[in-house]
Order: structure tokens, then C-alpha cells, then sequence
């Protein structure tokens, strides 16, 4: 009787070892983004039969930490989409599984500018959910959109 509650023991002990060590979150910051100082660029969460990649908000900075496209939000909207893409992609997923966005903007005046962008990276026949906040400012004066995205990417693929 003792070597049986000695064995359930030990399988109980060493399940619970390999659950501590196999966690359900996971931190990165991908090398082709700009360094983050003080967060991480993203989270992935394990859900099972898929991941859930949620973005820290993307601004339009290089992998240098140079701003791209001074005043002209077209060009930082494209940087900010890039920054979005190589980090899904870092985890695995393409543009296809961002579910949601996130818009902060200085000027939403400039939408149709934002979504002409947003078009060439995105899925525009299943869009993802979005939210757009207009906003008095940025981190910095010469940022004029930051973007938040989550993805939600299969396992299976």
C-alpha cells in the first residue's frame, strides 16, 4: 500500500513539474521591429488548438528606431503595418489572422488615407474588428498613428 501512494505521489509531483514548466504566456520582441524600453513588443497566449498574438501599440519607427515618414501619414501607416506583419510572422501567422485593430490617430479626418494602407495589408473580404480613437497626441510630436492589433493563429497550419 505505502509503494502505491508513494507512486500516485511521484505521478502527481512530476505532472504538476511539467504544467509549471510549460508556460500558457510568452513574451517577444521580434529583431525586425524597434527595441522596446520598458514592455514587450508581444504576448503570444496559448488557447489550445491556436495562439493569441496581442501587439503592443506599433508606431511608424524602423527596426533602427528612425522615424518613418515625417508628416505624411500615409507612409508612417505603411511602417506601423509592416512593424504589425513582421512580428505576426514572427509567431507564426500571417496578416490573414489579425482579428482585431486598434487606431490612434491625430487626425481622423485622414481615414480614407489610413484605409487606402490598410487595404494592402489586411484581408478585405473578412476585415478584422477595429476601433479608431482620435487622439490630441502621440508618444512623440512627429508620430501621427499608432496601431494595436491582436491575431489569433492555429496551431494546425
Amino acid at each position: 500500500m505505502n509503494k502505491l501512494i508513494c507512486l500516485i505521489f511521484i505521478g502527481v509531483s512530476s505532472s504538476g513539474l511539467a504544467q509549471e514548466t510549460s508556460k500558457p504566456v510568452r513574451f517577444f520582441d521580434p529583431p525586425a521591429v524597434p527595441v522596446a524600453k520598458g514592455y514587450s513588443q508581444a504576448v503570444e497566449i496559448d488557447l489550445g488548438s491556436s495562439k493569441m498574438i496581442m501587439l503592443s501599440g506599433q508606431v511608424p519607427l524602423n527596426k533602427e528606431g528612425e522615424l518613418v515618414g515625417s508628416n505624411d501619414l500615409s507612409k508612417q501607416a505603411e511602417q506601423v503595418f509592416i512593424n504589425i506583419r513582421h512580428i505576426v510572422e514572427e509567431a507564426g501567422g500571417s496578416m490573414n489572422d489579425i482579428v482585431k485593430l486598434n487606431y490612434y490617430m491625430i487626425n481622423v479626418g485622414e481615414i480614407k488615407l489610413l484605409r487606402a494602407v490598410r487595404d494592402r495589408f489586411i484581408n478585405i473580404k473578412t476585415p478584422p474588428t477595429s476601433t479608431l480613437v482620435q487622439v490630441s497626441k502621440l508618444f512623440r510630436d512627429d508620430v501621427l498613428i499608432e496601431i494595436e492589433a491582436t491575431a489569433v493563429i492555429s496551431k494546425n497550419k
